[in-house]
């Protein structure tokens, strides 16, 4: 990869308005990022700022510069750059790498916390592999719309803070697009693509580095460990088992599984070709490049124990000096995940029942139920968060009276039982033609739409709003739904 300069650098902005930039992963060796700016763009115009966000990073949304969320300024005390990864794609591995996202730096909160300020669709960068480095405004709006109801959800996710308009077309496989830039905010963009990379093309010390970097920044009391790469693949490993899981209980489907999709906070990155499931079957895809249906819905958990096995390869020289035993633990490691999910997909699935307690039968109890609403085509988020209503259906009302013995068996009273299933079970989910209608909207310039969209979703708990419309699935049935992954 040959050096190149930046065609511009844009300017910093006048004020601060709260920024508070750190560059702690530019400290990490050369070989995991690339110092670049990003590329101004022709016609900036805000979209959509997530003020809420910006106020829990410490920001004034008021006085905020809006060109620094298209790439034409630079928030003080950025230091940007492209990071280098690789991945498993589909199951075959190439190198990669930010080809169209910039890291801008790490925004310390009030808090303390830190999260990456990245902009994703800000120009070419030396990993774009021929790509335009840039982006259409109808993913990134989708992505701003899942991610945030991924949050209100409850599951871990990268946000989203603000989407801006480009003033620019891209081409893509429909035609020209308007394009737009995404401002995404992470606990960190660190992925199992991110080691890949170390182990193809790094030193030994490089991994080192990544290691304690990653140890520090997300599993601070892990660094003193005796082994402080088993430590970190073990802790990532319980990480993973239960974000998986709570995709599973809301029926989420990311599409787009691949190494460089899974970061190692624990956070959902990247929402390309995501979707929600309506009709419960295990073998959903919507994924238009997902043909052989490697990603569909009931697939996600081996996906994500493949995925980790990859990131324990890449660690293995520094697991233990001799191969055999660093393969041996490794592989035991690896193996601890399927137990772990299964222990916190049971645990999901047994508050969504509203179980307080345990029983040796209740893994045959959700399975029963999933069996009996895949046979009868049910809307799996409905179903769930209905169960207590009369069913028309003779084979789900033999579930229901199974189901309310195992209730009565339990100390809490029914009406405890009913605030867990609520507190549980949305109500509300981004019902797949919703968000198509919305960004369709979104794209003709009108935003009502999705920030009715967005008002719902932020919500999805309550089932008290008179918004029948945004519980129903697809009137049209959804059949043949596809997404695509917006490059």
């Amino acid at each position: 990869m040959s050096e190149s300069h930046p065609p511009a650098v844009p300017a910093f902005a006048a004020t601060d308005a709260g920024w508070r930039l750190e560059n702690s992963y530019g400290s990490l060796p050369k070989v995991f990022h690339f110092a670049i700016a990003p590329v101004p763009v022709r016609a900036p115009r805000l979209v959509v700022l997530n003020h809420a966000l910006a106020e829990s990073l410490g920001l004034s949304a008021d006085a905020l510069d809006e060109a620094i969320f298209a790439g034409n300024a630079l928030p003080p005390g950025a230091s940007p750059l492209a990071q280098a990864y690789a991945g498993h794609q589909y199951g075959g591995f190439t190198t990669l790498g930010d080809g169209r996202a910039i890291l801008l730096g790490e925004q310390i909160t009030p808090r303390g916390e830190r999260f990456d300020i990245q902009l994703k669709g800000s120009g070419r960068t030396p990993f774009s592999r021929g790509g335009d480095g840039r982006a259409a405004l109808g993913p990134m709006l989708r992505e701003y719309i899942i991610s945030e109801a991924m949050h209100a959800l409850g599951i871990p996710t990268t946000r989203s803070l603000a989407v801006a308009a480009t003033g620019e077309e891209v081409m893509r496989h429909d035609g020209p697009l308007p394009g737009a830039v995404l401002t995404r905010v992470a606990a960190s963009h660190i992925r199992v693509g991110t080691f890949q990379w170390a182990a193809a093309a790094g030193e030994r010390t490089d991994i080192e580095a990544l290691v304690a970097y990653t140890l520090q920044r997300h599993f601070p009391a892990l660094t003193a460990a005796e082994n402080p790469a088993l430590a970190l693949l073990e802790a990532v490993i319980a990480r993973q088992a239960a974000v998986i899981a709570r995709w599973m209980g809301v029926g989420f489907i990311h599409g787009v599984m691949n190494t460089d999709n899974m970061a190692l906070s624990g956070e959902t990155i990247d929402y390309g070709p995501c979707a929600f499931m309506d009709v419960y079957d295990p073998a959903t895809v919507f994924s238009s490049i997902d043909r052989r249906g490697r990603y569909a819905y009931g697939n996600q958990p081996t996906i994500a124990q493949w995925n980790l096995a990859r990131l324990a390869e890449a660690l293995l020289p520094l697991i233990h000096p001799e191969e055999t035993r660093a393969i041996e633990l490794a592989t035991a490691a690896i193996e601890n995940f399927a137990v772990r999910y299964q222990a916190c997909w049971l645990a999901e699935m047994r508050r969504k029942l509203g179980l307080f307690n345990e029983e040796a039968g209740d893994t045959a109890l959700v399975h029963s139920l999933l069996e009996w609403m895949h046979r009868a085509k049910a809307d799996f988020t409905n179903t769930l968060a209905t169960l207590a209503q009369p069913a028309a259906d003779e084979n789900f009302r033999q579930w229901q009276e199974t189901w309310q013995a195992r209730l009565a068996r339990q100390p809490q009273s029914p009406e405890e039982s009913a605030e867990l299933r609520r507190a549980h079970n949305p109500a509300f989910i981004p019902r797949n033609h919703l968000v198509e209608a919305a960004l369709a909207a979104g794209q003709q310039g009108d935003l009502g739409p999705m920030e009715r969209l967005l008002e719902i979703l932020a919500a999805p708990y309550d089932p008290s709003r008179d918004a029948p419309e945004y519980r129903s699935p697809d009137p049209a049935g959804g059949a043949g739904y596809k997404t695509f992954c917006g490059t």
